[in-house]
């Protein structure tokens, strides 16, 4: 483990981050500095509040869903959070983002 780093299990799902591997499911395990782990919890709060909006959106009939920016915003939240999971992720995790194809070419 890296110094300064701490294990955590991410379910991205849920948005959930936890220190012990036995309190909830979870779908990747990562070594994160506190500062990393605060940026992965405000990505994922941003897609809660995000998610809350477009919901909102839904009930408005006039507006096409093709104009959804509260989609397009989640899209990209999504991706940032596979991001950093992949940045800061075990093998298992980098092989596992890997194989998804989401993250862009650099």
């Amino acid at each position: 483990m890296t110094e300064g780093k701490k294990t955590y299990y991410i379910n991205i799902s849920e948005g959930e981050i936890s220190s012990v591997s036995t309190a909830s499911p979870w779908n990747f395990k990562i070594e994160a500095s506190e500062e990393e782990i605060t940026g992965l919890r405000e990505i994922f709060e941003q897609s809660y509040s995000t998610g809350w909006q477009g919901f909102l959106r839904t009930h408005v009939p006039y507006v096409q869903y093709h104009y959804d920016r509260e989609n397009d915003a989640l899209d990209r939240l999504l991706v940032q959070a596979y991001g950093m999971i992949y940045k800061l992720g075990d093998d298992e995790a980098k092989k596992h983002i890997e194989s998804m194809g989401i993250l862009p070419e650099e």
